[in-house]
């Protein structure tokens, strides 16, 4: 699904998030949209995202995963777009699908997002910021002038692969036409509905041959899982839309994954 509506140019004021990425940043891209202020912002957010920006200011990791980044301050730090968008249907979520060929979480739904660039700036304030604007951009071709940054989640860390991921949270207030920028990078972009995502019947538990388990999405006709499905479940929860689901309901993953 892509979005085809008119561009406008983003509101911006201070707002919350003091010491986890306050402030002035710039997007950073492939030169398209040079120079662009955002701030962190909750200026101007649908009444429905209030209960998401709320818990952002007080959100701690361990109410978000048991993998937490390594004290010795090991792992490549990386950042990824939380979006939430209002579509055809209501509040929805921008996702997209790793290509099959990707080394690491290949084939996954995911959202946009990667490893911070030197040019990102500091990792411990702007960096993540910047870095999941400049990513979503090259790989959805979304047009960062359009996005509202309104909140930054607490670190969090993939085993798998190493990275220490830093949720930014946005309200697409100037929706742009979004799809796949470079097919060895992306499969496909997508957005959920809410709605779809707090539906009991499109919630499971995906079990990992390895043993571990967590929440998984049942939409768009993929299953979301691992990282992007956790963060989800967390939001979904911690903004009162959970509904009673399934627990006992499994989704077996396959060996490969």
């Amino acid at each position: 699904m892509t979005h085809t509506h008119a561009r406008s140019t983003t509101q911006t004021g201070s707002g919350p998030g003091a010491g986890r990425g306050e402030g002035a940043v710039r997007a950073a891209g492939d030169g398209r949209v040079p120079d662009v202020p955002v701030t962190v912002s909750t200026d101007g957010l649908p009444a429905w995202l209030d209960p998401v920006a709320r818990a952002a200011l007080t959100i701690r990791p361990q109410q978000l995963s048991r993998f937490l980044p390594p004290e010795s301050g090991a792992g490549r730090q990386s950042a990824v777009l939380v979006l939430f968008g209002e579509g055809e249907r209501g509040p929805e979520l921008l996702l997209m699908e790793r290509a099959g060929t990707l080394r690491s979480h290949a084939g996954q739904p995911s959202f946009p997002g990667g490893a911070l660039d030197p040019e990102d700036g500091d990792q411990a304030t702007t960096g993540p910021l910047r870095a999941a604007l400049r990513e979503a951009e090259e790989e959805t071709g979304l047009d960062p002038r359009g996005v509202q940054v309104f909140g930054v989640l607490p670190r969090l860390y993939i085993p798998v692969s190493g990275f220490v991921v830093t949720p930014v949270l946005g309200w697409w207030r100037a929706p742009s036409p979004v799809g796949v920028v470079d097919p060895a990078e992306t499969a496909r972009v997508f957005t959920v509905p809410v709605a779809d995502l707090t539906d009991p019947a499109n919630r499971a538990t995906a079990v990992h041959p390895s043993g571990h388990s967590g929440p998984a999405f049942l939409v768009e006709s993929a299953l979301v899982w691992g990282f992007t499905a956790g963060v989800i479940d967390r939001i979904v929860h911690y903004a009162g839309w959970e509904r009673p689901w399934d627990r006992d309901r499994q989704v077996p993953l396959d060996w490969r994954t």
